[in-house]
């Protein structure tokens, strides 16, 4: 079957993956081609360190320049460092700090997606081989447009729901509290709800030499003591620094005594912004940011923002949640998947099952998929055509054998023809035309066609077995049956 390039899910990749570390690695590729080697290798020790590259302006340890630039003795620049204690501990630190902070209690799985998997259920049909389902889970969980992700609420004992959840219908966004929501759906799709003017007004009175601006965001806040300074204070925070807490943000506020930011504040206060209501029956203008807000919660709130049970995302949508606390979550859930796919593996044999495939256990532990359970072929009880036998009794001959082997075993192919070569005739000579072959009728008759049986699939558990059986009963052997054939040996 030709792979498909929607989905990019081929087992032959499956197969790849179950190789090991050193057979995926192509024997010509150089593993020391980023080292260059020297004339000499040179003594070890302190005359070693010569050949270190030294940085540029940085004086050489006997350049007099260089002076004596060892620490006294006394001194410590602070604690002994560690084996392992470098630079790197502290994004270390960082990340096991966004670790520990609590997630909130939503409940994830993982699913494949629906078309890919009717086209790798159809690739196993056709090929007739058996694959674990834990390294076919591990498969789709390799790209995230292979599966999609379920978000749900979960609840508690008494019956509350421990942690609510709200989609946005305009980007099919999810959120863990209704401000959230709100201020997404105000930040990123503003005019669709609304238009802001700008109409001139009188400048603020009064001499100011010194404004506050926020380091983080690069907003004029204006003076201190101006009567509208803690209300934007407090609406810039609640905005766009709301994890961070309010008194930490206010420690991010400077002085600045700039006449060139000083004058482009007053520039700014001497203008006003309304807001102009679009898609609604009456034309109705606002005159703050706070009187946009409660009017989005009584018209546009009930039809773009709901509270939900669950909801359906794909991988690639998923990963793009810009709420943290959920992205987060779902990389916890991933990698755990990555360690253990029960979750995926659950869903894949509810679906596998749903297509018509079996599974059974090799060695009762690796559950395999196929398109029929496997069953002991007795070649003494059980009547089969010659060609299956002669495959089964070369296969118990010739154990660990290959595909390749068995097919030039059974079915060898045919040697090319030689065309005789054609002498040059000498300089004058007269050639004559070659004639035409007189055709002779055949003696013996063509042979009619071999007939057809099927056989049970049945799996190999001991090795390569079963590969060169099914290569070998759909590569032309006499007697060959018309479905794949899978021999387990006692």
């Amino acid at each position: 079957m030709s792979n498909s390039p929607d989905t990019g899910l081929d087992l032959e990749e499956l197969e790849l993956q179950l190789l090991p570390a050193w057979a995926k690695q192509s024997p010509d590729t150089n593993r020391f081609a980023k080292y260059e080697g020297g004339e000499e290798s040179g003594p070890r020790g302190r005359d070693r360190g010569e050949h270190r590259a030294r940085m540029p302006g940085r004086p050489s340890r006997g350049d007099p320049r260089a002076g004596d630039q060892r620490r006294p003795s006394g001194a410590r620049a602070g604690p002994p460092r560690r084996e392992g204690q470098g630079r790197s501990d502290r994004p270390r630190r960082e990340e096991r700090r966004e670790s520990d902070q609590p997630l909130p209690e939503i409940s994830l799985n993982f699913a494949p997606e629906e078309k890919g998997l009717e086209l790798l259920a159809r690739q196993i049909k056709l090929t007739g081989r058996a694959y674990p389902i834990f390294d076919i889970a591990h498969l789709i969980l390799k790209k995230p447009d292979r599966y999609h992700v379920t978000f749900g609420i979960v609840k508690k004992a008494d019956g509350q729901t421990a942690q609510p959840l709200w989609v946005c219908n305009l980007d099919d966004t999810l959120w863990l509290s209704e401000p959230d929501a709100v201020n997404h759906v105000l930040r990123k799709h503003f005019d669709t709800f609304y238009k802001a003017e700008r109409t001139p007004t009188d400048p603020p009175k009064g001499t100011y030499t010194f404004v506050s601006q926020c380091s983080l965001s690069g907003a004029i806040l204006g003076p201190p003591n101006y009567h509208d300074y803690q209300n934007k204070l407090r609406k810039l925070h609640a905005e766009r620094f709301s994890r961070m807490p309010f008194e930490m943000y206010k420690s991010k506020v400077k002085i600045v005594k700039d006449e060139a930011v000083v004058k482009k504040w007053v520039e700014e206060q001497s203008w006003k912004t309304e807001f102009t209501c679009l898609n609604v029956p009456e034309t109705k203008r606002l005159g703050s940011r706070e009187q946009v807000e409660q009017h989005f919660r009584e018209v546009h709130f009930a039809n773009i923002i709901k509270a939900i049970d669950a909801h359906t995302l794909s991988g690639a949508a998923a990963q793009q949640l810009p709420s943290p606390p959920l992205r987060q979550l779902l990389r916890r859930a991933w990698d755990e998947q990555q360690r253990f796919p029960l979750k995926v593996v659950t869903a894949l044999s509810q679906q596998f099952a749903g297509l018509g495939l079996q599974f059974f256990k090799v060695n009762k532990s690796i559950t395999h998929v196929a398109v029929a359970r496997p069953h002991y072929l007795d070649l003494e009880a059980t009547p089969v055509s010659e060609g299956v036998k002669r495959i089964v009794d070369y296969i118990n001959a010739h154990s660990g054998c290959t595909r390749r082997q068995l097919i030039e075993a059974l079915a060898p192919s045919a040697p090319r023809a030689v065309a005789p070569a054609i002498p040059v005739p000498a300089e004058g000579a007269v050639v004559s035309e070659p004639m035409a072959p007189v055709p002779v009728p055949s003696s013996t008759t063509a042979p009619p066609p071999s007939t057809v049986t099927t056989a049970p699939l049945t799996y190999d558990a001991e090795g390569p077995a079963s590969q060169a059986t099914a290569a070998a009963a759909s590569s032309g052997v006499p007697g060959r049956s018309a479905g794949m054939v899978l021999v387990a040996r006692a």
